[in-house]
């Protein structure tokens, strides 16, 4: 056990969740990494536009996750990216972590490892994957001017993304297997009122279809008559929620049904000095600025728990 490798906390996953609970632990004294397996940022990466965000009106996602990463890392806390957590044991103490054949230890783990996009599972969708079919509209949507696409999902996620979308698109469709919208009702407004977006009401998608060029139409099913219809379009994004990234941790901390983790209100699990933060845990509500508070409670928790070992130690 290399002393450079030994941590009083190790965060993973750098979103908002991430980020707080490093900003948090790191000015708190305690030595911080923060493990994340692609870029710093999370959900913030692939949205364009944050209006609910105390402070920073009308910034988008990256803006707000760059100023998030500088101020972290200026109260020294430790920034991986680019790494993914492949194995870890949470009941040593100090708990290790294998991270691209490289061990780390920490006294604390805060899990913030976030949700990935759901997929829709049907023919034609990994296959036309980076040729039409996205997860990401801030990352693709310039690639389709003046071009038609399908948006499919019927959340905040969904409407915002296709009201985003209308920047590029001639005309942006939206998919939605209910007769009603759960996004927010100032985005149902701007999206309906957008004269270059329509809705398709109780419909699924049965299949994405196209070639070696791209998409070039979806198969939809309308759920109350069966009708099957070809709808010609170009690009299909999907936003049909998230699930949570909990694979690595192979049942080692308490998960509910959907596979979140289980905390109590000081964002503690089931296993002692292990919390988790952000979309990863059983949460109501899933944004940025709950993230960003679980994180700096969960880091204050960690603080106390670093703090309670000492006093053992004496």
């Amino acid at each position: 056990m290399q002393e450079n490798n030994i941590y009083d906390c190790i965060i993973i996953g750098a979103g908002p969740a991430g980020l707080s609970a490093g900003l948090y632990a790191s000015r708190g004294n305690l030595k911080t990494l923060i493990i994340e397996k692609a870029i710093v940022g999370g959900q913030l990466q692939v949205t364009h536009e944050i209006e609910n965000y105390p402070g920073m009106d009308h910034m988008t996602g990256p803006q707000i996750s760059d100023a998030m990463e500088e101020q972290t890392k200026r109260f020294g806390c430790e920034v991986l990216v680019n790494s993914k957590v492949t194995a870890i044991d949470l009941q040593a103490q100090p708990k290790k972590i294998l991270c691209d054949d490289k061990e780390y230890f920490a006294k604390t783990v805060i899990i913030a490892s976030g949700s990935d996009h759901n997929h829709l599972g049907v023919p034609g969708e990994e296959e036309l994957g980076g040729k039409g079919v996205s997860y990401c509209a801030v990352c693709d949507g310039a690639f389709f001017k003046e071009r038609e696409l399908v948006v499919v999902g019927g959340g905040s996620s969904a409407v915002e993304e296709g009201n985003f979308l209308t920047k590029f698109a001639s005309k942006v469709t939206l998919v939605h297997r209910r007769d009603e919208l759960r996004a927010e009702r100032i985005l149902q407004n701007r999206f309906k009122a957008n004269p270059k977006t329509n809705i398709i009401w109780d419909t699924v998608v049965e299949s994405i279809n196209g070639d070696m060029l791209g998409v070039t139409s979806v198969t939809l099913k309308n759920l109350k008559t069966n009708e099957i219809t070809e709808f010609p379009c170009e690009g299909v994004f999907i936003y049909v929620g998230l699930s949570p990234n909990t694979q690595y941790l192979d049942g080692s901390v308490a998960i509910d049904g959907a596979g979140k983790i289980l905390t109590n209100e000081k964002m503690e699990t089931n296993i002692p000095g292990v919390f988790a933060c952000g979309d990863i845990r059983n949460t109501p509500l899933k944004q940025a600025v709950t993230a960003a508070s679980d994180g700096s409670l969960a880091a204050t928790m960690a603080i106390a728990f670093v703090e309670s070992l000492e006093e053992v130690a004496v």
